[in-house]
Parts: structure tokens; C-alpha cells; sequence
């Protein structure tokens, strides 16, 4: 990872069942990050009852700064890290619609983007965000997800990315054919899921991997 070491990791994590695969991959994501030593914020949405709902009044009041009081510590969480690891099932070609509400209340002006008096582009807030890791799956193949147009990743990489450093990086880490998959199948990609953290987190933490 180029002129980046991560230090500071938010994992935002969405999915409705505590015991899914897509739980599991989560878990291995957060414990490689911890055993590397990164220090290590969890948001997840399904657990803590985040409200995806952007109500009339955020709608009305979007061109002001700030997000909604009783969310304003996931702002915090957004401001605070350099890394943003966003773990979730993909669900029609993109985010379920909870992670969708984070990213529509979360990713406000004042805490992503400002829009200066008499300008008419967004300016990018997210400087501190130099690195955005997604970790999904997809019922159906590669091939199938691109002639979809994958509209997930295209969230995230033409939309998100443009809110954070220049130099923010993007890593799309994706399961297919999740359907055909048997348990050894998900064992293995557990495996590699494990690795390509490591590798994430530094030389140091790929040479714990292996031993």
C-alpha cells in the first residue's frame, strides 16, 4: 500500500443475521485488523438499530452542516479514520438498503463534502480517508454482476471515493457464485479473506499470517 500505513480502521458491517457468512467475514476482518495492532472502530448497523431512514426535515436541511444529533457519532467514526472497511451481502447489484441510509445520513455536508455559496460541485471533506476496503458477496458470477453494470461498486468507487483524499485507494474484495459455494468452498475464502488482511495491515502482520 503505497505511501499509507493504516493506522485507524473503521468497519461499518451490514447485514440482518448475527450468524451469517457475511458475520463471519466480518469477524475476520476485525481480528486481523486488531492483531496487526490497528486500532479498530466497529459500527454494526443491524446490532446497534441504525435508523437508514433520512427523514423530511434531513432532506429539507441537507445543504446544512451536520448530521442528525442522534447519529452524530457515526460522523465521528467517519472523521476519525484513515481506512473505511464496509462488509456487507450485496443484495439487487448493490448495498442493502441499510448501509444505503448510512451513507445517505452519514455522508452529509460538514462532515463529507461542502458546497461553498454559488458553487456548483461538492467539495471533499474526507481528507483523512485514505483508503476504502469493500468486503461483499454476490449470489451470481463476475460475468453476470458486469453486465448488471455492477452498481455497488460504482458507488463506491465513483461516488464515495471522490468525498476522500485525492489518493484514497479502493480494494474490491468479492465472493461470486455464492450460491454454488459448499461449506469447504467458504472455509477457503475465509482463508484468503484472513490473508489479504494481513497483507493489508502491513508486512508484519502477512508474515503473522503464515506462521
Amino acid at each position: 500500500m503505497i505511501g499509507h500505513r493504516i493506522r485507524r480502521a473503521l468497519v461499518v458491517v451490514s447485514t440482518p443475521v448475527p450468524d451469517s457468512y457475511t458475520a463471519a467475514r466480518a469477524q475476520v476482518v476485525i481480528d486481523g485488523l486488531e492483531t496487526a495492532e490497528i486500532e479498530v472502530r466497529v459500527r454494526d448497523l443491524y446490532a446497534e438499530g441504525f435508523d437508514p431512514h433520512l427523514s423530511a426535515t434531513e432532506r429539507r436541511d441537507h445543504l446544512e452542516a451536520g448530521t442528525a444529533a442522534e447519529i452524530a457519532d457515526h460522523a465521528t467514526d467517519l472523521l476519525w479514520c484513515d481506512t473505511l472497511v464496509l462488509v456487507y451481502p450485496t443484495w439487487w447489484s448493490a448495498q442493502p438498503a441499510m448501509l444505503k441510509g448510512w451513507f445517505d445520513r452519514v455522508w452529509v455536508c460538514g462532515v463529507a463534502w461542502d458546497l461553498p455559496a454559488g458553487a456548483n460541485r461538492l467539495r471533499p471533506r474526507l481528507s483523512n480517508v485514505r483508503r476504502i476496503v469493500v468486503v461483499t458477496t454476490h449470489g451470481s458470477s463476475k460475468i453476470v454482476n458486469s453486465l448488471q453494470g455492477e452498481a455497488g461498486k460504482r458507488t463506491v468507487t465513483r461516488s464515495l471515493r471522490l468525498m476522500c483524499n485525492w489518493r484514497c485507494r479502493t480494494s474490491w474484495w468479492a465472493t461470486y457464485s455464492m450460491d454454488r459455494l459448499d461449506d469447504d468452498d467458504r472455509r477457503r475464502e475465509l482463508h484468503h479473506l484472513q490473508r489479504r488482511i494481513a497483507r493489508l495491515a502491513g508486512p508484519s502482520a502477512a508474515r503473522r499470517s503464515l506462521r
